[in-house]
């Protein structure tokens, strides 16, 4: 029985919330390392790219989306890599990358220089999400890899936390020494994941036939060449279903902070303080919420879930319209609270889906597969938030909400489809 004292409360979402000791721990300070330094150099990258190395914010937005597209093109061969090879080699190789192109930027001195090396950067940011998730496949197997990967992100909204706060020291110094500062950082703790990578090895698989590092058999590499993941079409259907109801995160980060200064009388300060609750609320309860997940099907039931809590957010937000500045504040609390609610749903299905759809010994191409939706949703996501919330009067808002319920109930019928559903497996209760 859970103590109901509030110190009782503190140690249950800790043990809850920090892996277990051995290999969970390890991923969960390889993200800790991780999300720290992705907080330190996003929130300060258009600042040290235009004001320090000098590129005209117009070319950075080009150059950001040409990146976006590399890749997207590259994440699947990459992929295709780690099958052969082995997560954590791969993802030991783009870390040590990632670091040297981290430094590299402290002496980019043209556009050219920067749009390449920003692609670089890219690709393997890209391909790290698909990577960890595969070597998380490798080292926990069927029965954890939902849990741990839920405390993962809670994990990483910590450390994001962190490394915002970082680089706001940075921003308010200003100067060209502390900006550079908050890449180097970024370049440091990419070896410092290296260490722990090198010390992190795969001991087990759900599946008892799969080696341990997840490298299929000699013989089945020219076999694995010629039928590509992409050929799966009921997985890249379900990827993409997944991937588009992730429009949670340019909903939040683009589309209703347009909304909430054009068109509501709610105090701009609103904007960051629902970023706030939801960074914290994710930190909160993404564990919880991803219990019962394990299985294709209890996943596509969630994914469902996630989508009616989401279109309910898109039908509360618009009712925010010039109420006043305490009733329209309300109003985009309860609505960001229902966003926030289909968000840790459609996250903790995502997981399921991920991980128990893909075949045995095909994680890292499968994982890299699911992640192009997610990519899809990161090109294209701005502009369809500024298009359909930004100016036109709420109706945007029944379009956004439509498409999450059509999203959410195709989940079910898709999975099914699969034949991969999970269904005849009993369900793995967490504790």
């Amino acid at each position: 029985m859970a103590d109901p004292h509030p110190s009782g409360v503190l140690r249950d979402w800790i043990r809850q919330t920090v892996p277990a000791p051995g290999a969970a721990r390890r991923l969960g300070l390889l993200t800790l390392i991780q999300s720290v330094g992705l907080g330190v150099f996003i929130t300060a990258s258009a600042v040290f790219f235009t004001r320090t190395i000098g590129i005209p914010a117009q070319r950075v937005g080009l150059a950001l989306s040409v990146a976006g597209l590399c890749g997207l093109l590259c994440t699947v061969p990459i992929g295709r890599l780690a099958d052969r090879l082995g997560p954590r080699p791969v993802l030991i190789a783009n870390f040590l990358l990632a670091s040297a192109c981290f430094v590299a930027y402290c002496l980019v001195r043209g556009f050219a220089e920067f749009i390449a090396l920003a692609s670089v950067v890219a690709v393997l940011e890209t391909s790290a999400g698909g990577l960890q998730a595969s070597l998380t496949h490798a080292l926990m197997g069927g029965d954890e890899r939902v849990r741990v990967s839920a405390q993962m992100r809670s994990l990483f909204n910590l450390g994001f936390l962190g490394g915002a706060a970082l680089a706001g020291i940075a921003l308010s110094v200003g100067t060209p020494a502390a900006l550079y500062g908050t890449v180097l950082a970024n370049a440091a703790l990419q070896l410092v994941s290296v260490a722990v990578l090198w010390s992190t090895r795969p001991a087990r698989t759900a599946d008892p036939s799969v080696p341990a590092d997840e490298t299929p058999a000699a013989d089945e590499i020219p076999r694995l060449s010629r039928n590509s993941a992409l050929r799966d079409v009921r997985y890249v259907a379900v990827a993409l279903v997944c991937g588009a109801l992730e429009l949670y995160h340019p909903l939040l980060t683009v589309g209703l902070p347009l909304w909430i200064v054009t068109t509501t009388h709610a105090p701009t300060p609103m904007v960051s303080g629902i970023l706030i609750l939801d960074t914290v609320l994710v930190l909160l309860f993404q564990v919880a919420v991803s219990r019962n997940a394990e299985t294709p099907a209890a996943a596509a039931r969630m994914l469902r879930r996630a989508g009616l809590w989401l279109a309910l957010a898109c039908l509360v937000f618009p009712l925010s319209a010039g109420r006043g500045a305490v009733l329209d504040s309300a109003v985009l609390l309860g609505g960001a609270s229902a966003l926030i609610l289909g968000e840790l749903y459609q996250a903790a299905a995502g997981w399921g889906l991920a991980f128990g759809l893909a075949p045995a010994g095909r994680q890292g191409e499968y994982q890299a597969v699911f992640s192009l939706g997610r990519g899809l949703q990161q090109f294209a996501g701005p502009w369809l938030m500024t298009s359909l919330v930004a100016g036109t009067h709420g109706t945007g808002w029944l379009v956004l909400a439509a498409l999450f319920v059509a999203l959410g109930l195709l989940a079910p019928p898709l999975v099914r489809a699969s034949g991969r559903s999970g269904d005849h497996r009993a369900p793995v209760t967490t504790p």
